[in-house]
């Protein structure tokens, strides 16, 4: 299936204002200019932002701290009056609002509630989610709150394969969550969310591949979309690196360990576009920073636009440049170099 919808980028697009795209303009020109001159500039505001729900979740996947309960930092919920107070001071620069970090969004009781709140915004607002809360009563809160796109996570086509990753969860919760959604946007007479399967593919689900796209078109989703899994420790292999070499982060040594693939180049583009918000208001670099461990100002005690050029976001950026590959984070990412994608 195309990653390109026509509905959805439409509607993309129609959220942007002048101010926004003046200030899409001068993120875009500011880290240019700073690949090309070595040294970080940065103008403007993020164009988008990661706003995390909860650090809780009812899953036990292998490769996320949320499943593992391996925080260092407390777990908690994103409380309404914090949200939108952060929400009023961006929302005029700010084009995407992503309603997930770590967790599960739909634990969080005022979750489709902060979601109309930015959608009243203007804002593109998107969320990820296991699906196993998508009651009919969610399923349609969700699309008269406005959701824009919803991101389903669905790593196998039948309960033996699935839970190998989705430790914890019932395939069969996730498919009735997903008809649900469309039902309700038939039923409301909407086309929104965009809604899409993604599936992580892990060695254990690489033969269901083809499998998966049938079953969307069955239930009457948007689109597949295939991810490739970050795995922590994959030098000497790994049960979930998959065989299929177009879906892995890793590629086979000859002295059969394993590298990443990815030449790490000394630029991110999320770090001048695309920052972070913990629930309790920490700001972190990125979505692979996910125990917020490189903090970079906190909400709780300054604005964010006092926040987005203070000297440790200016450090981080220099670091990027410097040396990508020394900092944790960036070892294990396949992403950051692409502008847009």
């Amino acid at each position: 299936m195309p990653e390109f919808n026509l509905n959805d980028s439409l509607n993309l697009l129609s959220k942007f204002t002048l101010r926004r795209a003046w200030n899409a303009g001068k993120v875009l020109s500011s880290f240019f200019v700073s690949k090309w001159t070595g040294k970080p500039v940065q103008w403007g505001y993020p164009v988008s932002i990661s706003f995390e729900p909860t650090t809780s979740c009812n899953l036990r996947c292998p490769e996320c701290p949320s499943g593992l309960r391996a925080f260092t930092r407390p777990t908690g919920m994103l409380q309404q009056d914090f949200f939108r107070k952060t929400i009023d001071e961006i929302s005029k620069d700010l084009l995407y609002l992503i309603f997930y970090f770590q967790g599960e969004p739909y634990l969080n009781p005022g979750f489709l509630d902060m979601v109309k709140y930015a959608g009243d915004k203007g804002l593109y607002t998107a969320t990820s989610t296991n699906a196993h809360y998508l009651t009919e009563a969610n399923a349609k809160k969700t699309v008269e709150s406005g959701l824009d796109r919803l991101i389903i996570s669905i790593d196998g086509t039948t309960q033996d394969v699935y839970t190998q990753y989705r430790v914890g969860g019932q395939l069969d919760k996730v498919i009735q969550g997903a008809k649900n959604i469309v039902k309700w946007k038939k039923e409301l007479n909407s086309k929104k969310p965009f809604v899409f399967f993604q599936f992580l593919v892990v060695k254990p689900n690489e033969h269901q591949i083809e499998d998966i796209k049938k079953l969307a078109k069955e239930i009457g989703v948007d689109e597949v979309r295939f991810k490739t899994a970050q795995v922590y420790d994959y030098e000497e292999g790994n049960r979930l690196i998959p065989t299929i070499d177009k879906y892995s982060r890793y590629r086979r040594k000859e002295d059969g360990t394993y590298a990443i693939k990815n030449k790490l180049g000394n630029q991110c583009w999320r770090l001048w576009h695309s920052p972070v918000i913990t629930w309790d208001g920490l700001v972190a670099p990125c979505c692979f920073d996910k125990d917020a461990q490189h903090k970079l100002g906190d909400l709780k005690q300054q604005s964010f636009r006092d926040l987005w050029f203070n000297e440790q976001y200016v450090r981080f950026r220099t670091q990027i440049m410097e040396g990508r590959k020394n900092i944790d984070i960036c070892a294990n990412c396949s992403e950051g170099t692409k502008v847009w994608g």
